[in-house]
């Protein structure tokens, strides 16, 4: 956002925040107004042996956010909204220590912490029943019928996230493999394309086994599978594979009833009609009733969207210890 914004000091301020593998981005707004001032910050949040670093987040939000209250003119940011990756399975230091944190350094009063599937989810769909298949270097798909969230896969690379950028890209390198070894189902065309990025195939093992952001190696291999599909059957059928992956994991959280909504969020859908044409025919095939829309937003947009239903107490999202908890700071 650029120019200076009005001063809303006398209204109720939101601080909304997306963290994820790429950094930190964060919005402070005001119900009825929206955003006012956004920034963000490239460095990642750490993960350690306790999960998300709590204070490694606090060490740059605290900045990013008083610079943003200031542009923004506002007193004091009422309601914070952070929306992490990993929270549901990496997010018990933020329920200890991030809410009694932000009141501390920010004065919030509330406080939700939010897993970041459903940040995307709200970003997609907002308060609608439905599902959401998100996908970039990995992959989940959450749905909800307004009173509960289901969730299927997003499990990593090494033991799900079917379908996703990494497992598209290691699908790809094994068939670059089984051709350059000379097996079955090898792909000539994707083992020129993985000599090019890659080097020799010989030396592969050793460039990608020992790097802790293998999961993001093996996902910049994808864009080459899909640009070989429309020439190479064993490319095509590696894309349909992952489309029939992600509509299994689409209908395994729709709800069964209703008109639910269908949206996809995320970077990996940036392939194409390879991807988005059998995706589109395994959703129509399994979830015949489910209306598709396209995505709304992203899911920063999503964390506004909480932030705001949040501060003027219109929040009908189901809440969830391990998908949105909402808290009150102690001492408030």
């Amino acid at each position: 956002m650029s120019g200076a914004a009005p001063r809303a000091s006398a209204a109720s301020a939101f601080l909304a925040v997306d963290s994820g593998g790429s950094g930190l981005r964060a919005v402070v707004g005001v119900p009825g107004r929206g955003p006012l001032a956004q920034r963000e910050s490239r460095e990642p949040v750490r993960t350690g042996a306790r999960g998300i670093d709590p204070g490694h987040l606090m060490q740059h939000l605290v900045p990013l956010a008083r610079a943003l209250a200031a542009e923004a003119g506002v007193g004091r940011l009422d309601t914070a909204v952070v929306g992490a990756a990993g929270f549901a399975t990496l997010g018990d230091a933020l329920r200890a220590e991030l809410p009694g944190a932000l009141a501390r350094e920010l004065g919030v009063r509330t406080v939700a912490l939010v897993a970041d599937a459903v940040t995307a989810y709200t970003g997609a769909l907002g308060p609608r029943p439905g599902a959401v298949i998100a996908a970039g270097t990995g992959l989940i798909a959450i749905g909800t019928d307004l009173a509960g969230w289901r969730r299927a896969d997003g499990w990593g690379h090494l033991l799900g996230d079917c379908g996703s950028g990494a497992w598209i890209g290691r699908a790809g390198l094994e068939a670059a493999l089984r051709a350059h070894d000379g097996r079955d189902g090898g792909s000539a065309r994707l083992l020129a394309c993985a000599e090019e990025e890659f080097g020799p195939m010989p030396g592969l093992p050793g460039k990608l086994y020992p790097r802790s952001d293998r999961a993001a190696v093996l996902a910049s291999f994808a864009p080459q599978v899909a640009a070989c599909a429309p020439d190479d059957p064993v490319a095509a059928a590696i894309l349909h594979k992952a489309a029939r992956h992600m509509a299994e994991s689409a209908a395994a959280v729709c709800p069964p009833a209703g008109e639910p909504r269908i949206a996809l969020t995320g970077g990996l859908f940036k392939m194409g009609d390879p991807l988005l044409v059998p995706l589109e025919q395994e959703l129509a095939e399994r979830l015949p009733y489910a209306r598709r829309v396209p995505a709304e937003g992203d899911p920063l947009h999503g964390s506004v969207r909480i932030a705001t239903d949040l501060a003027t107490g219109t929040l009908t999202l189901p809440g969830d210890e391990k998908m949105l908890d909402v808290v009150t700071p102690q001492g408030d």
